[in-house]
């Protein structure tokens, strides 16, 4: 088998097997799963009237993140219909491309076969992800769409690059920090490009020459892009505060500032809020569904949908992030410093908001970082090493250590599968996942 059929196939059968994962069942729980009572509402309400309305009186909403992954749930309804399935298949599919493009991004940072599938094989295996694309919420375009912009970032396609986190931006407001990082990183490699090249006043000749270059690409541009995504508000007269002024974009503007003004003063008690301290190792992960079925074999009976990361993935994630920052402390490798900035940028701000309102799904923002920093640490594992003759040799028997490790990550995504798709299972076996009191 050749080459590019070998990685054709592989992409293939990584496709088909998140789809398969993603699509059995979708239609279960019924009903409106956490969230999906506003999001899958929105959306409908979208693709009928352009904006958000009311479903129970038709009067206008004030909704707090922009349309753009109201208008992904939309075509699933507008596709398949108004029912669970038709709210949930765009977050599938969202899901499923999710762990192809992750693929492809492993190979661009790593040009290894075998790495680029363990970066598949760890995206499919990840319960967060997989509930994310169950649920018709926001978090799974958010991070397809910044995926996606790295995805163009490591092939210079810098307009396509901007163009995707400006989508990232319309979905939620979070992906503003990724184009603010990716802006600094492009014009970092300028300014090296120009050092490297010897050229006179490096830091001057790259703002002369590309400041304007890069602030078009990924600050007008996703801008454009953002604006634009709000062309169901512009062009009906029933969106909320769409008469607040004569001026239309002053009417839009203000829109943009109840946004903010929401967002920042958010800090109503939730059962499952969790601060961002706990989010890497798990610690209070969000319920999006649970109920007590009357039949399942046993006296008592559980159904739970848990937004959950498969534990021990996550786990491994959280030395991996500390082995990396230390490889880039030491070695600056290009790919240890894109990777930790990218995790930064979906990680680090949150922090800033210590008494807002948050939950640990949120990672699913950049847990594709967390994946390709496991993918970097595991890089780093299979380098040739020195023989005592001073020869590069390849220690075979490590391959077969990280073929071990992702044994046990698919082994540990398995066992918490019940949870991870509603299924429905005797109470004890229920218990037995719940490994901290944090968890119920």
């Amino acid at each position: 088998m050749t080459t590019a059929l070998r990685e054709r196939a592989t992409v293939l059968t990584l496709a088909l097997t998140a789809l398969i994962f993603r699509l059995w069942h979708l239609g279960y729980p019924k009903g409106f799963v956490f969230d999906e009572v506003y999001y899958a509402q929105n959306a409908n309400s979208l693709l009928h009237h352009g904006v958000e309305l009311d479903p129970s009186n038709g009067a206008a909403q004030f909704i707090v993140h922009p349309p753009i992954g109201k208008w992904m749930i939309a075509a699933g309804i507008k596709l398949f219909g108004y029912h669970e399935f038709g709210w949930r298949i765009a977050a599938a599919l969202a899901g499923t491309a999710s762990v192809v493009l992750i693929f492809y991004v492993a190979k661009l940072l790593f040009n290894s076969y075998l790495l680029s599938l363990t970066a598949g094989i760890l995206m499919l295996s990840d319960g967060i992800n997989l509930v994310m694309s169950r649920t018709a919420l926001l978090d799974i375009f958010l991070m397809f769409f910044t995926l996606l912009g790295f995805f163009f970032l490591l092939r210079s396609s810098h307009w396509l690059a901007g163009a995707s986190l400006g989508l990232a931006a319309a979905t939620k407001w979070s992906g503003l920090y990724y184009l603010v990082a990716y802006l600094l990183f492009t014009l970092y490699v300028d300014y090296r490009t120009n050092r490297a090249l010897e050229v006179e006043r490096p830091v001057r000749r790259t703002l002369r020459e590309k400041l304007l270059l890069r602030i078009t690409q990924y600050l007008i541009l996703p801008t454009l892009v953002y604006v634009g995504s709000w062309v169901g508000w512009f062009s009906n007269s029933r969106g909320w505060d769409r008469q607040w002024s004569k001026n239309i974009l002053a009417s839009w503007w203000h829109y943009q500032s109840e946004i903010l003004n929401f967002h920042t003063n958010l800090t109503t008690p939730h059962t499952y809020s969790a601060n961002p301290w706990s989010w890497l190792i798990m610690g209070r992960p969000t319920s999006f569904f649970y109920q007590a079925p009357s039949t399942c074999g046993a006296s008592q009976c559980s159904q739970e949908v848990l937004a959950i990361g498969t534990p021990l993935l996550w786990w491994s994630g959280v030395i991996a992030i500390a082995i990396t920052f230390g490889y880039w402390i030491a070695r600056r490798e290009w790919q240890s410093g894109l990777l930790l900035l990218s995790l930064s940028a979906g990680y680090l701000p949150w922090f800033v908001f210590q008494k807002r309102t948050v939950f640990t799904f949120y990672v699913i923002a950049f847990e594709p970082f967390i994946i390709l920093i496991i993918v970097f640490v595991l890089a780093k594992y299979l380098e040739p090493t020195l023989s005592r003759t001073g020869e590069l040799i390849t220690l075979r028997y490590r391959r077969y250590l990280v073929y071990g490790f992702l044994a046990v990550i698919i082994a540990n995504f398995l066992y918490f599968y019940p949870l991870f798709t509603g299924g429905v299972i005797s109470y004890s076996h229920w218990s037995s996942m719940m490994w901290f009191p944090s968890w119920i």
